[in-house]
């Protein structure tokens, strides 16, 4: 081989070590159902903080099923953020201490989050968690988290899964799919070989001393994969607890989906480019493994962006096969991309099952085609300030 189709070979490789990690993590995480586990030792004192920014139609439901996991000496504490309804009323209606924050200057969840922070700080809890506004927790989430974060002294990652309408359509139930894949069968697979997870935002438990010093005042648009990569480089990996789950709903409506999907994914995208290479250098300057998982997990792109990228690289490939002789590249590409399948069939037959049919799934590149506006838009007028997706009915 010349030396420019050796280096162009190299870059085929690296572009494919994303669809190892998915394979690996897929393959590690089995088809059998974790088994509960109860951390030993007496249950913490647990604060709850939710925060909350016009969620009137929905915060009553989340209150309630903190409520009945609350044990004696519990605090659940909801910040109304700038909120222009009823959401402080109905959540005290509910059960919950509510405390308001008015700054239209400073918003996002993380200025809310470290409102709320600084209010508990005057009697401490042993560990908080955190808590979506429209999320429904799961058996004994507080008990489990709350045991496992005091027991590890790391912070601890709840399963959480969004789910799509009854009535949605494919398209949803795609997007319902990848959503499994990147938030129960990759950190499953991770946390089976002995790994950490990325924070996902909500059903997330954190020991008082590690939480109450974090800088968690920004307007980040994924402030939840930001704050787990700084504890990680502080020395407190984030730990996934499988056996419990927390679960909300996507939003109905294109323009709701397309506003939190962008959200999410210019985020990512923006923390990968930024914190990512910073996590891999540490992690190997360090020689630890659990930096250097973490970096392997965060570089992997999203599950829709990373099939065109190794659909189109294959196709550039195939052409310079055709037309200079370049085989080892097409030959690379075209595993990745074998690779890249038996990945998604893995997850698939494991835990996608009851999400979609394997008939509908194949549908899956139209998906990805249908998200190429918000990755344009990533290129050229990137989201940088934090909003709020709409709930169903506003």
């Amino acid at each position: 081989m010349t030396l420019l189709q050796t280096l162009w070979a190299v870059l085929t490789v690296l572009a494919g070590l994303p669809v190892v990690v998915i394979l690996v993590q897929a393959l590690a995480a089995g088809r059998t159902p974790v088994s509960p586990r109860r951390a030993l030792g007496p249950r913490p004192r647990v604060a709850v903080l939710v925060p909350a920014h016009n969620e009137a139609a929905g915060i009553a439901a989340t209150v309630r099923s903190i409520v009945a996991q609350l044990a004696p000496g519990d605090r659940l504490v909801v910040v109304a953020d700038n909120c222009a309804d009823d959401t402080a009323a109905v959540a005290r209606a509910a059960g919950a201490e509510v405390i308001e924050r008015h700054d239209t200057e400073r918003r996002g969840k993380g200025f809310a989050l470290d409102f709320g922070v600084r209010h508990l700080s005057a009697a401490a809890p042993d560990v908080l968690v955190m808590v979506d506004a429209d999320c429904l927790l799961g058996p004994e989430v507080l008990d489990a988290i709350g045991r496992h974060s005091t027991a590890t002294g790391r912070p601890v990652q709840a399963l959480y899964l969004m789910h799509a309408p009854a009535d949605a359509g494919l398209r949803a139930r795609i997007a319902e799919f990848a959503w499994v894949v990147r938030n129960h069968v990759r950190p499953q697979g991770a946390w089976r070989l002995g790994g950490p997870c990325q924070l996902m935002g909500t059903g997330m438990a954190f020991p008082w001393a590690l939480i109450a010093g974090a800088q968690l005042a920004s307007g980040h648009l994924v402030e939840d994969m930001k704050l787990g990569i700084d504890l990680a480089l502080a020395g407190h990996a984030p730990v996934f607890a499988p056996w419990v789950r927390v679960t909300s709903r996507f939003p109905e409506g294109d323009a709701a989906s397309r506003a939190q999907r962008t959200r999410w994914e210019h985020g990512h995208l923006a923390t990968l480019l930024h914190e990512g290479p910073r996590l891999l250098v540490a992690g190997l300057l360090r020689m630890n493994s659990q930096l250097l998982a973490l970096s392997a997990d965060l570089l992997v792109p999203p599950l829709a962006l990373l099939v065109m990228l190794q659909g189109v690289l294959t196709l550039l490939n195939l052409a310079l096969a055709w037309g200079l002789g370049w085989q080892w590249p097409a030959a690379l590409s075209l595993a990745s991309l074998v690779m890249l399948f038996a990945a998604v069939m893995v997850a698939w037959a494991g835990h996608g099952r009851h999400v979609i049919a394997l008939r509908e799934l194949a549908m899956a590149p139209l998906y990805a085609l249908w998200k190429l506006p918000v990755y344009g838009a990533f290129l050229l007028r990137r989201q940088v300030d934090w909003v709020r997706a709409k709930r169903d009915g506003e």
